[in-house]
């Protein structure tokens, strides 16, 4: 699903024009994304957790130059649903 689809089903289901759904959806992704570079996790009860997680310093290989590389350590932003979202994921119907 892409977000044009996602305002246009929003919008359809809720009555509201679709590029106030399509502002409120941006300005939704702006907000996360400026949480998660303070360091403040987004938690959505029911939904997930946008939250910010550490990589440890490690070592990797260029392997078309058989070279050893530091790769130092960062953050990386990631999403973690939560329980009951996996639960309805994982016990919906199989596709045939």
């Amino acid at each position: 699903m892409t977000k044009a689809e996602l305002v246009g089903i929003i919008s359809k289901r809720t009555g509201i024009e679709r590029n106030a759904v399509l502002v409120t959806i941006e300005a939704f992704m702006e907000e996360v994304k400026a949480s998660l570079e303070k360091g403040e996790d987004v938690h959505l009860r029911g939904f997930g957790s946008f939250v910010v997680k550490h990589r440890a310093q490690k070592t990797g290989r260029i392997l078309s130059q058989n070279t050893t590389i530091v790769i130092p350590a960062h953050d990386v932003p990631a999403f973690k649903p939560a329980d009951v979202f996996v639960d309805r994921v994982k016990n919906r119907p199989a596709k045939g």
